[in-house]
Order: structure tokens, then C-alpha cells, then sequence
């Protein structure tokens, strides 16, 4: 069996919320719940759908290593990602980047941009002197459609958010991950630029061999980037699958119901269905404790689903679901 660039088995993260004194006064809350999915090891690009609140920021942040998942096990080419970092961060971070959905909250409002890069640059050992290190930071800029003479010099604030996000692929120009976690990268990005926000992803597998996760709850990008699509419903993945396969032909109703939200660009065909980004209390409201997450919302819920836990399992080729309708 070839192995994974990522791998996910069996994960679940648990949080206590709540008030009052001592560890019994306080919930549990399972953020993620026996989450599995892979990435092959080759340029490839996975979509990771889910409403607000559906655990996958909580994901993102386990593989880069900023929480440990509470039981299951994340691997990196094969390697258990907690352990990597514990033993050399540094090359864990060589080979795995982020790009954040609110790029300005990472970096250091006091540093000039140039600065930003030069440290990145010399983190990672990427150039042996300043003449190259500034020849690596105009060429990089150029190649993502920034203009170095006009940004170069400027403090994070006064770059626009569509410079400071492409500024962040600067970043990954210049390091050459093998994997990019994107969780949410153009929610906060003018729409006139999303799109090529988009295609220097789809540049990097094609161009630099540089696989990505892209997290988002807009199932219209993914099916535009993405090879393969992972649907996350409440800290559970319900299906999985090639992309065309999920769009041309959703199993589980919740995908059909993220399906029938996106818009058609034509007046004549009614927008099906809305869909709320989900807060906390909706959660709380609508994910069933028993059974399958869905069921509270689900259109098609039987007495099997309100109380027996739906398990992923095989339809076909490279396709599952976790749906007692299969």
C-alpha cells in the first residue's frame, strides 16, 4: 500500500466548556469525533467542507501541531506529526505551511514586510547572504503579482487584504512546503480576487508539486480546486469522495442539502436552499448526542438513525459515506 503525505485516523478532539469550580462542574464537548481521511502522496488538492462550527479550524490546528488530538493519530508522510514536532519543528514547518484566513493577525505589526521575509529566509536557511536573500524576495513577489518597488518598505497596515494574503503565498513561494493547511484563505479577500487567490494554489500542485487541504464551507470554490472533497458534519466526516463524484452525484443528505446552496447564475432557476453558518448555540440545538449527527436536521431521519451512530463505509471506487440510507 503506497503511503500517505497526510493521514488522519480514527481522530477526536475534546474541549470542556462551561463554568463553576472544578474539573466535574464542567462539559465535555467533542469538537471532532473518529475522524479519518488521507491525502496520497503526490501534488494533489483536498477539500475540507463544513458550516461554522462544524470542527474543521479544530483540524487545521491539530496538523500543524497547535493542539493534540485528545484520542487517534495524525501522520505525515508516515510519521506521527505531534512526535515530529516535539523532536525538530523546524523541519516539520519546512514541510507543512499555513495560510490563515486572517493574515494580518500573524504577523508582527512593528515589522516592516521586508523584515517578515527576512527572517523567514533565514529560519529556514534559504539563502547564504543579503544580495540573495533580496534576489529570493522580488522574485517571489513577482511571481505571485506583487510589485516589490511599491510594497517593499511597508508596514503590515498599510497593505491592502488582498496584498496580505497574496503576501502570505510570498511565503510559501519562498519556503516550498510539500503541504499547505489553507483554512479559509479567501473569506476575508475581495471577490474580484478570489479567484486568483485560487489559481495560485492550483499553480503550486502543477508547477511545484506542493499538495494542499483546503478548508472552507464554500462548496462552489472546492469544486472548482479541488481533486477529492471531504464533507465534515459536526466533528464527523459524513462522506468523502473524487470531487466530481460528490458534486455530480451527493449520497448523503447533508451534502445534497450544501449542494443545492449554491447558486446558479441563471434568473430562471430558483436558489434551492440557505444555508446559516452555524453558531455555537446551533450546535448545541441541532447535533443530535445520539445516532447520527444529521438527524436533527435531517429530511430523510428514521428511528435507526436517531439512535445508532452511522459508520463510514465503501460505495464503490475511492467513495464513502456514513448513511444508514446505504
Amino acid at each position: 500500500m503506497d503511503q500517505s503525505l497526510l493521514e488522519l485516523r480514527n481522530v477526536s478532539r475534546e474541549f470542556r466548556i462551561g463554568g463553576g469550580l472544578g474539573l466535574l462542574s464542567r462539559k465535555i464537548i467533542k469538537a471532532i469525533d473518529a475522524v479519518s481521511f488521507s491525502m496520497p502522496d503526490k501534488p494533489w488538492i483536498t477539500a475540507l467542507i463544513g458550516e461554522s462550527g462544524s470542527g474543521k479550524t479544530t483540524i487545521a490546528r491539530m496538523i500543524l501541531g497547535l493542539l493534540e488530538p485528545t484520542s487517534g493519530e495524525i501522520l505525515y508522510k508516515g510519521k506521527n506529526v505531534n512526535e515530529w514536532i516535539k523532536r525538530n519543528k523546524i523541519e516539520y514547518l519546512k514541510e507543512v505551511q499555513p495560510i490563515f484566513q486572517d493574515p494580518y493577525s500573524i504577523y508582527n505589526p512593528f515589522y516592516k514586510i521586508d523584515r517578515v521575509l527576512e527572517i523567514i529566509i533565514k529560519k529556514f536557511k534559504l539563502a547564504s547572504g543579503r544580495d540573495e536573500t533580496r534576489d529570493l524576495i522580488v522574485k517571489a513577489m513577482e511571481d505571485i503579482g506583487l510589485r516589490p518597488e511599491d510594497l517593499l518598505g511597508r508596514y503590515p497596515h498599510q497593505l491592502s487584504g488582498g496584498e496580505r494574503q497574496r503576501f502570505m503565498l510570498t511565503r510559501i513561494l519562498l519556503i516550498r512546503p510539500k503541504l499547505i493547511v489553507a483554512d479559509e484563505p479567501i473569506s476575508m479577500i475581495d471577490v474580484s480576487l478570489r479567484a486568483i487567490f485560487l489559481e495560485h494554489l492550483l499553480s503550486f500542485k502543477e508547477k511545484h508539486s506542493i499538495s494542499c487541504l483546503y478548508i472552507s464551507h464554500d462548496l462552489h470554490t472546492a469544486s472548482y480546486l479541488a481533486d477529492n472533497i471531504v464533507i465534515l458534519c459536526y466533528g464527523r466526516v459524513v462522506e468523502d469522495g473524487p470531487k466530481d463524484q460528490i458534486i455530480e452525484n451527493p449520497l448523503h443528505p447533508y451534502t445534497k442539502l450544501l449542494i443545492s446552496s449554491i447558486p446558479v447564475p441563471d434568473p430562471k432557476v430558483r436558489w434551492a436552499e440557505r444555508i446559516d453558518l452555524t453558531s455555537i448555540e446551533s450546535i448545541k440545538k441541532f447535533r443530535a448526542e445520539k445516532g447520527c449527527v444529521f438527524s436533527g436536521r435531517c429530511p430523510n431521519a428514521t428511528e435507526n438513525c436517531l439512535s445508532e451512530t452511522p459508520q463510514l463505509k465503501n460505495i464503490g471506487s475511492n467513495r464513502r459515506v456514513a448513511c444508514h440510507l446505504y
